[in-house]
């Protein structure tokens, strides 16, 4: 199988890699990637892919469908293609996308005479309102058999890791404005609410777990330093390492939030300006069947999995068996978000990782349509995960 995965995905290799270069040079915030999703679409729809643009009413998602006359699995690969205000793709979703898309062409080949059925999801905005929420909450994965999606990142392979529960809410706090020097004891002071709140915040810090982050930024400070300023806000991130816990510990913000509003004579409003991720579950089955197929085809060094940052990836783990591992980009650790991990995603370092990730993903896909005891028993591990 290896030979064939490696033929067919030569027969891509060149489209792609203009794919992600071209991805690259234009980059778009959430909700505005009409290049992006534009580019997957035609590359996709050339090779024989229905495509839904505007899928669940989402501007810049699609779904595109290979589907097989032999009856299959359904196996969809998620490309995010999003990028970062000021760094462009510091997070690498250019070539992210692009392998998805890369995975379904590849894939495509096998199923005709496999059978199953091959799903590109474009999904906008992961790094503020991810569609992936809106994609889970539609019930779009309910009936989707595998997902699997790869992040690039700096020095070696990952494996499928876990990801933190986040919520991300605004605090308003409202006040009374008054001469700062001559009536400051007519006013009320909002600014207070919000540093009263961050203090509050600082001093739980010791009493939360390891795994938990909160941070946050004031977002309104007032207006001039002689006016008592009647409206301040701050926006956090609130994460833990799952649903659960999050819920337990965004109550414990907001009870902080509420105790500042109380101790300076603010009313406090509270909203959600991004979306809630969930967790990721991976499911370790599924991660299994990636690795071995990633050591088949001579990777010799994968890190394992760890817990880190936040993806709506997590929301579809909650709807059907998922992996989200990394691929390498450069031969050195990077930081995320930042310029040089945009650069390195498109040399040819990056390329050689890409190439590795789609092999494994579609070998893996392979094997899950031709063994359907593995298939089953990634769905019963994917049952008894959630039943906990």
């Amino acid at each position: 199988m290896i030979f064939e995965v490696k033929s067919f995905y030569s027969n891509y290799i060149d489209e792609l890699i203009r794919l992600n270069h071209y991805i690259y040079k234009n980059p778009e915030l959430g909700n505005c990637e009409i290049k992006a999703s534009n580019a997957h679409t035609v590359l996709l729809e050339k090779n024989g892919f229905h495509i839904e643009k505007e899928f669940i009413g989402i501007k810049t998602a699609f779904k595109a469908i290979y589907k097989s006359k032999k009856i299959g699995p359904k196996i969809a690969f998620l490309a995010e293609y999003d990028a970062l205000p000021g760094i462009g793709h510091g997070c690498g979703h250019n070539i992210l996308g692009t392998a998805s898309t890369g995975a379904g062409l590849v894939l495509k080949e096998f199923v005709e005479d496999l059978g199953g059925e091959v799903i590109v999801l474009g999904t906008p905005a992961e790094e503020s309102n991810g569609a992936k929420v809106d994609m889970a909450k539609e019930g779009v994965f309910e009936d989707i058999d595998i997902v699997m999606s790869v992040h690039p990142t700096g020095g070696f392979h990952v494996e499928s890791g876990s990801s933190q529960a986040m919520e991300a809410v605004r605090f308003k706090y409202f006040g009374k404005t008054a001469h700062a020097a001559g009536s400051p004891h007519l006013g009320i002071n909002a600014l207070d609410g919000v540093i009263t709140l961050f203090n509050s915040v600082n001093a739980m810090r010791q009493q939360i777990c390891e795994t938990d982050r909160i941070h946050g930024i004031i977002t309104d400070g007032g207006e001039a330093a002689n006016i008592i300023p009647d409206f301040c806000s701050a926006d956090f991130y609130i994460r833990s390492s799952s649903d659960k816990e999050l819920k337990i510990l965004s109550e414990r913000v907001k009870k902080c939030a509420e105790g500042a509003a109380l101790a300076t004579g603010n009313r406090v409003e509270m909203e959600n300006y991004e979306y809630s991720f969930k967790d990721l579950i991976t499911n370790k089955k599924l991660s299994e069947t990636y690795i071995k197929n990633l050591k088949l085809l001579g990777v010799k060094e994968i890190k394992k999995g760890k817990k880190a940052g936040s993806t709506d990836m997590g929301d579809v783990s909650y709807c059907c068996p998922v992996i989200h591992p990394y691929f390498p980009i450069s031969d050195e650790e990077l930081i995320d978000h930042s310029v040089e991990f945009a650069r390195a995603s498109i040399t040819e370092k990056a390329h050689k990782g890409m190439k590795e990730a789609v092999l494994s993903m579609v070998m893996t896909a392979v094997d899950i349509i031709v063994d359907k005891v593995l298939l089953k028993e990634i769905k019963e591990e994917f049952i008894l995960t959630h039943k906990k």
